[in-house]
C-alpha cells in the first residue's frame, strides 16, 4: 500500500481541489510492472482525518505500507505519527520511507523510530523494487544501492543509486487513481505530469541539483503521446509540470512542444521555469501558447541584486521583467515567487521590493518565506541563525522560520500581507480580473483570485488564532542537525555493494502504449 498522507499546508486544504501524487504514482508503476498488488490511498481527499487514515491500513492488513514525501520536511510529522499506529497495529508490515526529507535525514529517522525497516534514498524506481524484493525474500538489504536500514544496534547506509538515465524505463500506475477525484484550476480533471528532473543552476536554496544530480528529460514524443492519451481516454484537462525547470534543454523542449501540437488536443498546461530560459526562447513562445501553456511560475525568489547574489539565483532583474512582458504578449499568464524572511532585510528592503514587484507587473504573486533545508547550500549560509518555528509541519514556505535581527515577526508578516494585497489589487491587475481578452486565461486570473481571498484571510486567522512562536532559542543547526559525512559517525556503518545491478531499461520496463 502507497500512502500520501494528509499535508496541513495551505495549498493543500484551501482550493478544495487536490492533485494526484506523482512520485507515489511511479513507485506504484513500478512495482505493478514488478508484479506486485498495487494500493494508493490518498489521504489528501478530504483530508482523511489520521484516525481513520490509519484505520482504512490497517483494515487492509498489507505487507508492506510505503510512505512518500510530497511534502518534504512538513510532511515528516505527520508520517511518523500515522506509520507509528500502523506499525503497532501491523508489527509484521514492512514500513517504508521515501523522499527527499528522508534520504537526507535517514540516519535521525531510523534511530528515532525503529519501526521503520528501510528507507529509500534518492530516486526510488529502481530502488523501491530491489527492495521490496529482498524483503520478500527474506534477503541481506546491505548489497542494494539507494537504501538504510537498521541491522541489529547498527544504521546502515548503502552506496548511492545509479542515476536513472532513461526515464521512460519506468512508467507511471495511472490505473492507481480514480481520474474523477483529481482537479485544479477551478473544478477541471487535472494530473501532474514530469518532463524532467532536476536542474543545471546552481541557487543555493534549492536541493533540486543535489537529490537528482543532473537534469535529464523524457522522451518529447512519448510525453505528448501520454499526455494526448490522458485527455482523451481519461478526460483529462489540466496538466500540471512538476518540473523545476522543464525547459532547461532548449533543444528537446521545443521537440516535445511541437510533438504535442500535432497531437492536436486542447489541453490546459501550467508549470515552472526561469525568466531567463523564456528570454531564450522569445522566437518559439508561439509554440508555448499553441501547445497549451496558460500560466508559467516564474522562481524569480527575490526583486534586489544582493539577494539574487546571496542566494546565486544566477538571473537579473532586467531579464524577470522582460520574461514576465514576453509571456503577456503571448497570453500566457506570469506567476513570480518572492522570497522574504531573511534576517537582515530591512523596513526599506520591503518597501522597494513591493515598488519592485508592482513595477514588473507580473499576473500573480507568491509571497514566500526563506526556509533554511538542510539539503540545499544556504542552510550552510542559515546554520548558527536563530528559530522561531520549531513546529517542522508549518516548515512549507507559508510560515516564517527564520528570525530576523531587524524587526519582530508580527512585522514581517504586516508586510508579506500588505506586498500581496497590494501587488494584487494595483489598478491593472483588478482590470485583468474584470476583463481579459482570453477566456481561458478570465477564467484563470478570476479562480486564482478566490483562492487567494480565501488563503490570505486564513493566514491572517492563522497567524493571530494558532500560530505560536516558539519561546525556546535554537538555532538552525540546532533544530535541523549538521549534515555529517558518513564514515565519520561511530553508530553508522556505510555498505558498499559488492556489485551492482544495472539501471533497469524501457526494454525491460516499457512504458503502456496510449
Amino acid at each position: 500500500m502507497l500512502v500520501n498522507v494528509p499535508h496541513p499546508a495551505i495549498g493543500s486544504r484551501i482550493p478544495r481541489e487536490q492533485l494526484p501524487p506523482l512520485g507515489l504514482l511511479y513507485i506504484g508503476g513500478s512495482l505493478i510492472d514488478s508484479g506486485h498488488d498495487v494500493t494508493l490511498l490518498d489521504g489528501e481527499h478530504g483530508p482523511v482525518p489520521l484516525p481513520k487514515l490509519v484505520e482504512d491500513i490497517v483494515r487492509h492488513a498489507p505487507d508492506a505500507v510505503l510512505f512518500g514525501h510530497s511534502g518534504s520536511s512538513s510532511a515528516q510529522p505527520i508520517i511518523s505519527a500515522v506509520a507509528a499506529a500502523v506499525a503497532k497495529a501491523l508489527p509484521e508490515a514492512f514500513i517504508l520511507y521515501g523522499g527527499v526529507h528522508p534520504t537526507y535525514f535517514w540516519r535521525e529517522i531510523l534511530a528515532a523510530e525503529p519501526y521503520v525497516r528501510a528507507i529509500v534514498r534518492g530516486e526510488g524506481e529502481e530502488t523501491v523494487r530491489r527492495l521490496i524484493a529482498a524483503l520478500q525474500a527474506g534477503a541481506a538489504l546491505d548489497n542494494i544501492p539507494g537504501i538504510a536500514f537498521r541491522q541489529g544496534d547498527e544504521i546502515v547506509g548503502t552506496s548511492p543509486a545509479a542515476v536513472i538515465t532513461d526515464l521512460d524505463a519506468y512508467r507511471i500506475g495511472w490505473e492507481l487513481i480514480d481520474h474523477r477525484r483529481y482537479s485544479y484550476w477551478g473544478g477541471k480533471r487535472a494530473v501532474v505530469i514530469q518532463f524532467s528532473r532536476g536542474c543545471p543552476h546552481l541557487c543555493n536554496y534549492c536541493g533540486q541539483r543535489g537529490f537528482w544530480t543532473r537534469w535529464r528529460h523524457r522522451d518529447p514524443v512519448a510525453l505528448a503521446r501520454e499526455i494526448a492519451w490522458l485527455h482523451r481516454e481519461h478526460g483529462v484537462e489540466v496538466f500540471n509540470f512538476a518540473d523545476e525547470n522543464p525547459s532547461a534543454g532548449r533543444k528537446p523542449w521545443k521537440a516535445f512542444l511541437e510533438a504535442l501540437i500535432a497531437e492536436n488536443i486542447e489541453v490546459t498546461l501550467v508549470g515552472s521555469t526561469r525568466a531567463d530560459d523564456i528570454v531564450r526562447d522569445a522566437d518559439i513562445l508561439h509554440l508555448y501558447k499553441k501547445a497549451g501553456f496558460e500560466r508559467f511560475l516564474l522562481g524569480m525568489e527575490n526583486t534586489d541584486e544582493t539577494t539574487l547574489a546571496l542566494i546565486r539565483k544566477g538571473g537579473a532583474v532586467a531579464t524577470d521583467r522582460e520574461a514576465i512582458r514576453l509571456l503577456r504578449e503571448h497570453d500566457i499568464l506570469s506567476m513570480v515567487t518572492w522570497v522574504a524572511g531573511f534576517d537582515d532585510q530591512t523596513d526599506a528592503d520591503l518597501f522597494r521590493g513591493l515598488r519592485q514587484l508592482i513595477a514588473y507587473d507580473a499576473d500573480q504573486i507568491q509571497a514566500l518565506y526563506v526556509t533554511p533545508h538542510r539539503w540545499t547550500p544556504y542552510y550552510r549560509l542559515a546554520s548558527d541563525k536563530p528559530v522561531v518555528q520549531l513546529d517542522m509541519t508549518k516548515w512549507d514556505y507559508k510560515h516564517q522560520v527564520l528570525a530576523m535581527r531587524t524587526m519582530p515577526r508580527w512585522r514581517l508578516f504586516l508586510w508579506v500581507k500588505l506586498i500581496e494585497a497590494v501587488a494584487q489589487l494595483r489598478p491593472r491587475a483588478v482590470r485583468r480580473w474584470l476583463w481579459h481578452r482570453d477566456a481561458k486565461l478570465r477564467h484563470a486570473i478570476r479562480w486564482y483570485y478566490r483562492m487567494g481571498r480565501r488563503v490570505w484571510v486564513h493566514e491572517i486567522l492563522s497567524f493571530l488564532f494558532r500560530d505560536r512562536p516558539c519561546t525556546e532559542v535554537r538555532t538552525v543547526a540546532q533544530h535541523l542537525g549538521a549534515p555529517q559525512d558518513h564514515e565519520e559517525e561511530a553508530s553508522i556503518v556505510v555498505h558498499r555493494p559488492r556489485k551492482a545491478a544495472p539501471v533497469a531499461t524501457s526494454a525491460a520496463n516499457p512504458a503502456p502504449a496510449p
